[in-house]
């Protein structure tokens, strides 16, 4: 009895008790001073005791305007805001099997420019490469000025540099001058500079950044396919109107592998690259050169034809040169056959002085600089890092069967430098910028976790648009 008497008396006296006003401040104040583990008990408690919507609180379209009355009809789903962070401090070195391939490419080149060019200018062997050595040199500053620094720093520019290198785009249509049928070289004292080899790069850092702020409107019809339709169809235009569609179909081909990284909706996609095929056919079949190339093309081995003369010539050189080749040195037909054997023809003379083996081992420094390259990409820590590195393996790589496919006559003539071997000062310098931002990239890789959980720019193909994931870093 006595026991039930002061339960009474404690809860009378709980029930005349007044209320306990908790300022928000001294909330804080706990959630400070509270050890981590059970602040995140706490916290998820708190949570707990929300009210969650579901689709009985809020049915039918009704409840879906009322969430959002001023949304468009047809706009794509709200997304929380895309905020760019800084990137942490690196946690990896350098690549160094990727800064080894590009060395070796550099030094091949080198070495074969000073042989494919000895007979070029009478009295003076070495002339071009001078020329070469002086251009790498500047293309090795431009790597490491890229290499150090933090590659999402270029978001912030990108737009500023995309404007700048169309500013060119359009003088170079101006005041350019005409090398061998194309306006494609603006003066620059006794040098010349190719904006369209400087667009690649720019264009590269543009379309990253606007795909990674995308998010997943990049897989939307209209907010996604057709404004980047519309983006890469005017800079092809401007290099096209520079008579050079071998390097507008190298930005073509690696906005489009950068697209489709990004998550595009390939159903939405092929109709445009398809219709894309079309446009250059159409271009390619009522241009008179372009039409002398493809005939060319059609029967490789007439020298006597003006138009079959140099792929012959470098056909009839890569079967001089059989499986070792003819030596350094040793070749014949850069002694005024094959036509510039020093620029686009000079995987002619590589297979001509040193053979099929040299060739091979071309090839395959080739193949682990593309390799390198996309496993940088698959381990970058956030979208953007992944969306560059995609865009810069794709590009190197494009270009190099552009070349090696068009000398060896397995697809017409586009007159495009082989990467890193080629003389061409504006195509290496460019380069070898893209490349320092590569290494830059693969400071910040990160691993796999022993679990199998992806913690980095992995792809899918599983996924419904084949799309690249959104890194955990990246998921704001």
């Amino acid at each position: 009895m006595a026991l039930k008497a002061s339960n009474k008396r404690r809860g009378d006296a709980e029930q005349n008790r007044p209320p306990i006003i908790r300022s928000p401040a001294l909330e804080n104040l706990e959630q400070l001073a509270m050890p981590p583990a059970r602040r995140g008990r706490a916290a998820s408690a708190v949570a707990d005791t929300k009210p969650r919507a579901n689709k009985a609180s809020n049915p039918g379209p009704l409840g879906n305007a009322q969430e959002n009355p001023n949304k468009i009809p047809g706009a794509p789903p709200d997304q929380p805001e895309r905020r760019i962070e800084p990137l942490p401090a690196p946690t990896e070195r350098s690549d160094y099997k990727l800064l080894a391939a590009v060395g070796g490419l550099l030094c091949f080149g080198l070495v074969m420019v000073y042989s494919a060019s000895t007979t070029a200018v009478y009295g003076d062997p070495s002339y071009w490469f001078r020329r070469e050595l002086l251009w790498a040199g500047l293309g090795l500053l431009a790597m490491f000025v890229t290499t150090n620094i933090a590659y999402d720093r270029w978001r912030h520019i990108s737009v500023s540099i995309m404007g700048g290198t169309l500013a060119l785009l359009i003088l170079v249509l101006v005041v350019g001058k005409n090398i061998n049928g194309g306006q494609r070289w603006l003066p620059l004292g006794p040098f010349t500079f190719q904006p369209s080899e400087l667009a690649k790069l720019t264009f590269t850092l543009y379309i990253a950044d606007w795909l990674s702020r995308k998010g997943e409107q990049v897989s939307s019809f209209i907010y996604g396919l057709i404004p980047f339709a519309i983006l890469t169809g005017f800079v092809i235009m401007l290099v096209m109107l520079q008579n050079d569609m071998g390097t507008a179909i190298i930005i073509a081909a690696f906005a489009v592998a950068m697209f489709i990284t990004a998550g595009a909706n390939l159903w939405r996609l092929l109709p445009m690259m398809l219709s894309g095929v079309v446009t250059f056919a159409f271009i390619a079949f009522n241009t008179p050169f372009r039409i002398s190339r493809l005939e060319a093309f059609r029967d490789p081995l007439n020298c006597a034809s003006s138009a079959s003369y140099q792929v012959c010539q470098g056909i009839i050189a890569l079967g001089s040169g059989g499986f070792t080749g003819l030596g350094l040195g040793a070749s014949r037909q850069k002694a005024g056959y094959l036509p510039n054997p020093w620029t686009d023809s000079i995987f002619a003379v590589i297979g001509e002085e040193l053979g099929f083996i040299g060739c091979l081992v071309l090839i395959l420094l080739f193949v682990t600089l593309t390799y390198r390259a996309f496993r940088i990409g698959r381990r970058a820590p956030e979208m953007y890092g992944a969306l560059l590195a995609t865009g810069i393996a794709c590009w190197v790589a494009v270009q190099a069967i552009l070349n090696i496919g068009s000398v060896v006559a397995l697809i017409p003539f586009t007159g495009v430098p082989l990467p890193f071997v080629s003389f061409g000062g504006s195509s290496l310098v460019t380069t070898m910028a893209a490349i320092g931002i590569l290494l830059n990239i693969s400071r910040y890789s990160h691993h796999p976790s022993p679990s199998g959980t992806q913690t980095y720019a992995d792809t899918d193909l599983r996924r419904r648009h084949w799309g690249a994931y959104l890194p955990s870093a990246g998921r704001r």
